[in-house]
């Protein structure tokens, strides 16, 4: 009642059922969804290669890798996202894939139960218990997504769970259009006491209109039924155009396509497997050319209902595909499929093979090469700052000046011999011997040249003092002011030391 376009779209066939709601305003919700939907009816088949809760989420990220390409090549659809709520049909059981805020709800056994949760803003405040479930409502921040598909997720969580089926019990797959106007209740009687799934789903979408429905709403009903074996007439012919509905479009079961009422169309049944009905508010342009044959034709092979944005660039060609590439990787999946499910490939048509993709390999590189430019110059920054250090130690049992800093960096060492001298370590007092081999840190070059001319005077007046040498020797507490520490007792006058061999 409020949008210009549909942003909806969904697909409900014999094994496949999805709803998706696209966001990213003018730009591409409509491209969002229905690039998102026609990726998955592939799925639509009983011999799936796995598990189908394993396929289907493959399949959806697969879908999401699309969207991201999409972008790529048009970046006006920067932004764009969709919803996805999808279930696939595997002997008795059935996958549940979902990630946004559309929503699946199951009536069994007489019991009605929303099994999806929504992955919003709000819904999270309500788990954590910061928020009353009949406030979510009112909260300004309602409509705030947590978790999409598309250009926001390299990848993105989906919620994933099996479900054994039985006859009878019925699903619905809704977008958000639905419970922004309807109660669960509301939707629970009517899915409870209508005549048949053609008629709730014409009455919940009919409801959500008249209560003006703020955005789109789509509406797929599932049943599942015991299979049947029999083959129904139709089963391969794509379904006309549907006309209309006061704002939306519904599907009845039949057997051969035949009016429905208020102008509607019927879609034929699947084979016993189950029946589905599906209604989406949406634009139509009929006098479009059709430029999308491969893909009517893959759809025109299974009984199926196609609703919203993907109906409608299946029906005028626009399909949601920036490149003939992507076309044609769609396309080529889609009848290897159908091949697979025949046993044999159509030799009327040869898929095309998809040329190898051009991936920007020179963007990790450059940013590889950058980091590496950034750490060299770290490294030699710091190399160059250790090379204004000086020191004095050992070397080679000889006191020795040393440029840079007594530290190493794995099996680089920091610091190299600058000048040698003729000082044995092993002729100074234990406490500076035992400072030098320490190592003593000085301020520049000339601070480590004058330790060593202090050193080099008591290494004298330790080793050969004589009575008639009248150059004084430095006092211990010179030297220990010099090194920064306390005169060593070992240093006191009369010591004996070795000088030369002579006592």
């Amino acid at each position: 009642m409020v949008r210009l376009k549909n942003d909806d779209s969904a697909y409900v066939g014999r094994y496949l059922a999805v709803v998706a709601d696209g966001m990213g305003g003018h730009a591409g919700g409509n491209v969002a969804s229905a690039s998102t939907v026609l990726d998955l009816v592939h799925l639509d088949r009983r011999d799936l290669d796995d598990e189908a809760v394993t396929v289907l989420a493959d399949e959806i990220q697969a879908a999401n890798s699309l969207l991201s390409e999409l972008v790529t090549t048009s970046p006006e659809l920067s932004g764009m996202g969709t919803t996805v709520t999808a279930m696939l049909l595997q002997d008795e059981r059935i996958a549940l894939a979902h990630i946004g805020d559309s929503r699946a709800y199951r009536l069994k056994d007489s019991v009605f139960e929303q099994i999806s949760v929504d992955h919003t803003f709000v819904q999270r405040l309500i788990d954590e218990g910061r928020l009353k479930p009949e406030d979510a409502e009112i909260h300004p921040h309602k409509n705030v997504l947590m978790r999409v598909l598309g250009d926001v997720d390299a990848s993105p969580e989906l919620d994933l769970a099996t479900f054994e089926v039985s006859a009878g019990e019925k699903w619905l797959l809704c977008s958000d259009g639905l419970n922004a106007v309807l109660r669960d209740s509301d939707i629970e009687s009517v899915l409870r006491h209508s005549a048949d799934i053609e008629d709730a789903v014409q009455t919940l979408v009919d409801l959500t209109l008249a209560g003006g429905s703020p955005d789109n709403v789509t509406v797929a009903i599932i049943e599942v039924a015991e299979e049947s074996g029999d083959e129904m007439p139709g089963v391969n012919q794509l379904p006309r155009e549907t006309a209309p509905v006061t704002g939306g479009i519904a599907a009845q079961n039949a057997a051969v396509p035949a009016p429905g009422k208020d102008g509607s169309k019927s879609v034929p049944a699947a084979d016993g497997e189950g029946a589905a009905e599906a209604a989406s508010t949406e634009d139509r342009d009929a006098d479009s050319p059709v430029r999308a044959e491969l893909i009517r034709q893959d759809l025109a092979s299974r009984p199926h209902i196609l609703v919203g944005a993907a109906s409608l660039a299946t029906e005028t060609g626009q399909i949601p595909i920036v490149t003939e590439r992507t076309a044609e990787r769609r396309a080529a999946r889609m009848l290897m499929h159908k091949a697979n499910d025949a046993g044999t490939a159509d030799s009327s048509v040869e898929p095309a093979e998809p040329p190898k993709r051009k991936r920007r390999r020179w963007i990790p590189i450059v940013v590889i090469a950058v980091l590496a430019a950034l750490l060299a110059s770290v490294l030699w920054v710091g190399y160059a700052w250790t090379q204004t250090r000086y020191y004095v130690g050992s070397s080679d049992n000889r006191v020795a000046i040393y440029n840079g800093v007594s530290q190493t960096l794995g099996p680089i060492k920091l610091s190299q011999v600058a000048e040698t001298t003729n000082i044995p370590v092993d002729s100074l007092p234990e406490y500076w011997r035992s400072r030098v081999n320490d190592t003593v840190p000085a301020r520049d070059l000339v601070h480590a040249e004058q330790i060593v001319d202090q050193l080099r005077g008591t290494a004298k007046a330790v080793l050969c003092p004589t009575p008639s040498e009248t150059e004084p020797s430095p006092s211990p507490t010179v030297l220990a002011d010099a090194l920064g520490a306390t005169a060593d007792p070992e240093a006191a006058p009369g010591t004996t030391h070795t000088c030369g061999g002579e006592q």
